[in-house]
């Protein structure tokens, strides 16, 4: 049996990817509790290193499940909706 091409597997799998990790699981679940963009707090929300956290929100900013927005010296970061909703839609569709 041979697959189909299908048009939406390399952006399934950049999405799941991205969340592919447990740090960056909490990391989603951390702005998808908040109403505001959070800036600094998220190091202190996890038990990992400033640079570890660091490497985490690139994954996630790459992939376009949050946004990052820089305030002065900090950059404050927020979960994108619409990638969001776009990751529910994929994997509702396995």
């Amino acid at each position: 049996m041979k697959l189909k091409a299908d048009p939406t597997a390399e952006e399934f799998a950049k999405l799941t990817w991205a969340i592919a990790h447990p740090a960056r699981v909490q990391i989603v679940r951390l702005l998808i509790g908040r109403e505001a963009c959070v800036c600094g707090e998220i190091v202190d929300c996890l038990p990992l290193a400033q640079s570890t956290v660091s490497q985490h929100l690139k994954i996630l900013k790459e992939s376009g499940l949050i946004q990052g927005e820089v305030d002065g010296p900090k950059v404050c970061y927020c979960i994108n909706q619409g990638q969001l909703e776009r990751l529910k839609t994929l994997v509702a569709g396995l």
